[in-house]
């Protein structure tokens, strides 16, 4: 079992984690702001051009952080550093999801 923590990383998959940590952060930023548009839309309101510019912000940071993690990963060229990479990745989306 993979412990969730930087130093049971290997050194090459370290960007490829931190890439991942900063793609799930600005994920969980982009949707958390659809949400509250969501709820706004549900009560009868409206959109404004300072949200839709925000919205449209936080997806393109969003797709930036999907593209270097895309680079990061393809940069792991060994197995198992990218086994153990996968495996806390895994275990990352496990505990996110059981809350």
């Amino acid at each position: 079992m993979v412990n969730n923590t930087d130093t049971d990383l290997p050194v090459e998959a370290q960007s490829a984690w931190l890439t991942y940590q900063a793609m799930s952060e600005s994920k969980k930023t982009y949707f958390s702001f659809l949400m509250e548009l969501d709820q706004k839309y549900k009560q009868g309101g409206t959109s404004t051009f300072a949200e839709n510019l925000r919205l449209e912000n936080l997806l393109q940071l969003h797709n930036e952080k999907v593209a270097e993690f895309s680079n990061a990963m393809n940069a792991v060229e060994d197995k198992d550093a990218r086994e153990v990479l996968l495996k806390m990745m895994g275990a990352t989306n496990s505990v996110a999801g059981s809350h």
